[in-house]
């Protein structure tokens, strides 16, 4: 989490993102993605990180079907990022030639928010 604590152990399931990608036509020019959810919220994500093992369109939490705190009805999860990347109550992916803030972006987060490089804030 951007406040330095973390929860371990933690089981998801749903859709790899690559093989979402592979059911969907992609504009080859995209070079980011934009998740919007509820409430207006949106996060920026490069192709290029969504593009891991780990990283999926999430539908289940610990093996139950996700509820509002988690991210219901479904969580574009990036686990490798902090946690806002992983952004709940997706509605749709807008797809982008080129990167532009989200919600949290233009508050002040850092663009790529890797926690292994400790990029919390963008100033």
């Amino acid at each position: 989490c951007v406040t330095r604590w973390s929860k371990l152990d933690t089981t998801w399931t749903g859709v790899a993102w690559r093989d979402f990608v592979k059911l969907i036509d992609v504009d080859p020019a995209a070079t980011h993605v934009m998740a919007h959810c509820d409430l207006g919220y949106t996060t920026n994500i490069g192709l290029d990180v969504l593009d891991d093992d780990d990283t999926m369109l999430a539908h289940l939490y610990d093996g139950k079907p996700l509820d509002a705190e988690h991210g219901y009805p479904m969580r574009l999860l990036v686990p490798k990022k902090y946690f806002w990347k992983s952004a709940k109550w997706l509605r749709g992916l807008e797809f982008m030639q080129g990167d532009q803030p989200g919600f949290w972006e233009r508050h002040g987060y850092h663009m790529q928010g890797d926690p292994w490089l400790e990029e919390r804030f963008g100033w």
